[in-house]
């Protein structure tokens, strides 16, 4: 994949977060974006998200240019799977639910064939056993992996990862690195926000800094 920012821009009242940033990454399979806090890296992941709306320029992915028109922006974001900091798994359903209900709703899968498929995945991941579990059951490095799972389980054609080690303690830190590590092997393409640097010198093919 390749992104093409042009001359981009995003203000939240009068703080302008992203200023008329215009470059072109490299041809990557996963790019990283780092910096300081604050310097918005998430606001950039969100943009590419669609979940916010630049206020000037525009961003490209490959040929596709993002148009923030809603019905435009519906089809764009079916095309992500997307994990933030915080999980977002809803709490009174199971890991399991967590995982099938978007592959019901949002891509219309039959009930058989998204929990087939979400088994599949939890197996793969060595999380079966927790698969009847509600979020409070699980480790903060368990519900994690859920949520990548869940993004993964559509196929998406870019997956975006906004600091999805940082309210972890090292050793969960560990099982999210090695399961991002494992998807990149298995060829998605990723874009990831971390302040992980050691971590985003391994997987990135390049590195966007702040």
């Amino acid at each position: 994949m390749k992104l093409k920012f042009s001359h981009l821009t995003k203000r939240f009242g009068p703080q302008t977060v992203i200023n008329n940033l215009d470059l072109t990454t490299p041809e990557c399979k996963t790019l990283v974006i780092t910096g300081p806090s604050g310097s918005g890296k998430s606001t950039l992941l969100r943009l590419i998200a669609g979940l916010e709306y630049p206020d000037e320029g525009t961003i490209s992915i490959d040929d596709y240019t993002i148009n923030y028109s809603e019905k435009d922006l519906l089809q764009h974001r079916r095309s992500l799977g997307v994990v933030f900091q915080s999980w977002n798994l809803f709490p009174h359903l199971t890991a399991l639910e967590n995982i099938v209900l978007p592959l019901q709703h949002v891509h219309g899968m039959s009930p058989t064939a998204a929990t087939e498929l979400s088994l599949d995945l939890l197996r793969r991941f060595q999380l079966e056993k927790h698969a009847h579990k509600k979020p409070f059951a699980l480790s903060g490095g368990q519900k994690q992996r859920v949520a990548l799972i869940r993004a993964i389980a559509s196929n998406p054609k870019l997956l975006l990862l906004d600091e999805p080690t940082s309210a972890l303690d090292p050793a969960m830190t560990n099982e999210v690195l090695e399961l991002i590590l494992e998807l990149k092997n298995d060829n998605h393409n990723l874009i990831l926000v971390t302040h992980h640097i050691p971590f985003a010198e391994k997987i990135a093919d390049h590195i966007l800094k702040f």
